[in-house]
C-alpha cells in the first residue's frame, strides 16, 4: 500500500498521532492547542472535527477501547487531562477534565481494557496519576507521588495477562495484572505495581542505563508468555530493551542501538515481536528479535 499524505489542518507542530481501534480515524495533537479528528480510508482522508479546550500545546492523545464508547483522552502543557466523548457523530464534548497536576502533563495511557476504563498520566511535577471510572459516572484517583522527582516523561501499561499465564497452571495466574512502566528526566525507567489499592515500586533498583532523559517507554504485549519486555528511548540516542524472564527477578538491559540522535518514541506491534523506533533524524526503523536474542533491523520498503 503506498504511503498517503494527510493534511491535518493544524497551524503548528504535530506532537502525536493515534489511530482508533478500527483504523478508521486519526486523532492528532498539536502545539496549536487543538486536537483534530481525521477520517482515513485507503485512498482519501476527511477532516471530521476540531477539539478545543486546552490552553497550551497538546502533547498526546489516546483512544479508549471501543467497548467503553467513543472516548479520547488528551494531555497538555496546561496541566490538564481532558476526556472527550463523541455525543453525536463528529460532535465531541468534554466529558471530564482532570486538573490535579501542577505542571505539564506529558504522557497518557489507557490501561488494558480488561482492567476497566482506567487512565495513567505522567507529569513534569514528578507525579503519576491513575484515574479509574466508576459505574456511577465518577472517577477514582490514585497517585504515585514523586515517581520521577524532576519530571515524568512517559507511562506505559503492562499487559493485563500475567506473565506465564499461557504456559503455567499456577493459582492466581489468571488474575489481571496492574503494572506500569514510567520514564523520567532522572534518566531512569521504573516499574510500578498496584498492591491493595496502593502503587509501589516493583523493580529494585530503578532501571539505570540511560545517561540523559528517558523520552518514551513501551511495555511489549507478551500474550501470556513468561518473559516481560520494556523498550525505553532516550535523549542520549539509545534504545534499551529491558527483560525479565521470571517474576521477581532483576530486569536486564541491553542496548538495541545508539542512534547518535535523540530517540523520541518506541512502539510495539500487537504481537510484541516488532519494535518501531522514531528518532531525531525523522527516521522510523523496525526491529525484530532473532532466535539468538540479538535484535536486527527489518528492511523497510520505501514509500
Amino acid at each position: 500500500m503506498p504511503a498517503q499524505k494527510i493534511e491535518t489542518g493544524h497551524q503548528d507542530t504535530v506532537h502525536d498521532v493515534a489511530m482508533d481501534y478500527y483504523g478508521k480515524r486519526l486523532a492528532t495533537a498539536s502545539s496549536d492547542n487543538t486536537i483534530k479528528i481525521t477520517g482515513v480510508s485507503s485512498s482519501t482522508s476527511q477532516r471530521l472535527a476540531t477539539l478545543t479546550g486546552h490552553q497550551g500545546p497538546v502533547w498526546q492523545v489516546a483512544w479508549a477501547h471501543p467497548k467503553f464508547g467513543s472516548l479520547l483522552a488528551s494531555c497538555s502543557y496546561d496541566g490538564r487531562v481532558i476526556i472527550w466523548k463523541e455525543a453525536n457523530p463528529n460532535e465531541w464534548i468534554q466529558a471530564h477534565i482532570f486538573d490535579d497536576h501542577k505542571s505539564s502533563v506529558n504522557s497518557i495511557a489507557w490501561a488494558p481494557h480488561e482492567l476497566g476504563l482506567c487512565l495513567a498520566c505522567g507529569s513534569s511535577d514528578g507525579n503519576i496519576s491513575v484515574y479509574t471510572a466508576r459505574s456511577d459516572g465518577g472517577w477514582d484517583t490514585s497517585h504515585i507521588d514523586q515517581a520521577h522527582p524532576i519530571g515524568v516523561t512517559s507511562v506505559s501499561w503492562a499487559p493485563s495477562m500475567a506473565p506465564g499465564a499461557l504456559v503455567g497452571a499456577g493459582a492466581g495466574l489468571l488474575d489481571p495484572v496492574q503494572k506500569l512502566a514510567s520514564g523520567g528526566c532522572d534518566n531512569t525507567v521504573k516499574v510500578w505495581k498496584l498492591y491493595n489499592g496502593v502503587w509501589k515500586m516493583d523493580c529494585f533498583p530503578a532501571l539505570q542505563m540511560h545517561t540523559d532523559w528517558v523520552r518514551d517507554v513501551a511495555w511489549a504485549p507478551n500474550l501470556g508468555l513468561p518473559k516481560s519486555t520494556i523498550a525505553s528511548a532516550s535523549q542520549d540516542g539509545r534504545v534499551i530493551i529491558w527483560m525479565v524472564v521470571k517474576e521477581g527477578d532483576q530486569w536486564d538491559g541491553k542496548v538495541l542501538k545508539d542512534f547518535q540522535t535523540p530517540v523520541w518514541r518506541v512502539s510495539w506491534s500487537l504481537t510484541g515481536n516488532i519494535l518501531a523506533v522514531a528518532d531525531g533524524n525523522n527516521n522510523v526503523t523496525l526491529w525484530k528479535e532473532e532466535v539468538d536474542g540479538e535484535w536486527q533491523q527489518i528492511p523497510t520498503v520505501e514509500p
